[in-house]
């Protein structure tokens, strides 16, 4: 809902947009491919842009792990597992767990987490969110895999209407990434482009 030249209610929420996600520091070539061929960093930064402009709120949803994996659940799945035998993998305090450069503002949020691939269980998120005064988040980030599935589903469960932003997304392999957007995130989310919703907000 527009009111005053803003849109009320809405907040963008960019996911693991990190380098040592989708950046210079990644493990993750593939993934960081993905997002190349794509466009997704510019798209996101299109979006976000457009986002700002319209006094729309903007969450980063970050992940990192303490040295000491206290706070994280290390062993419950196979995935974790494989990433933890690397010592040094998205510690807090290093420049692998920093937003892309290019995709933060100081006036945007952050909401990180220490366990588990959505953003929401175990995190302040959803507080922060009703206090703004949200009822529709937007999607943005990565992965198809994994990430933007778990928000859309734990969105749509605590009561969030939910758009993931089709071409500010990405997962791999290219397949399986439209599958996920026609199968799975069809089923629980508005699909729109960057620019559809840009142009809502203006």
């Amino acid at each position: 809902m527009k009111w005053g030249g803003r849109v009320e209610g809405v907040a963008v929420l960019v996911m693991e947009m990190q380098r040592g996600v989708v950046g210079d520091l990644t493990k993750f070539p593939d993934l960081r491919a993905a997002c190349e061929r794509h466009g997704v960093v510019p798209t996101i930064a299109r979006l976000l842009a457009a986002a700002r402009a319209a006094a729309i709120p903007v969450v980063h949803c970050t992940a990192a792990f303490r040295a000491d994996r206290a706070g994280s659940h290390t062993a419950n799945c196979p995935f974790i597992v494989s990433l933890l035998k690397d010592p040094a993998h998205m510690l807090e305090g290093t420049p692998a767990v920093e937003v892309l450069p290019g995709l933060r503002a100081p006036g945007d949020l952050e909401s990180r987490r220490n366990h588990g691939f959505s953003p929401f269980t175990g995190t302040s998120l959803d507080m922060t969110l009703r206090s703004l005064g949200v009822s529709t988040v937007v999607a943005a980030g990565v992965s198809l895999n994994l990430g933007i599935p778990g928000l859309a589903l734990e969105a749509v469960n605590l009561g969030y209407r939910v758009t993931v932003v089709t071409d500010a997304v990405a997962g791999i392999p290219d397949d399986y990434a439209r599958a996920v957007l026609r199968n799975t995130i069809g089923l629980l989310a508005t699909r729109a482009t960057a620019a559809d919703l840009a142009g809502s907000w203006t």
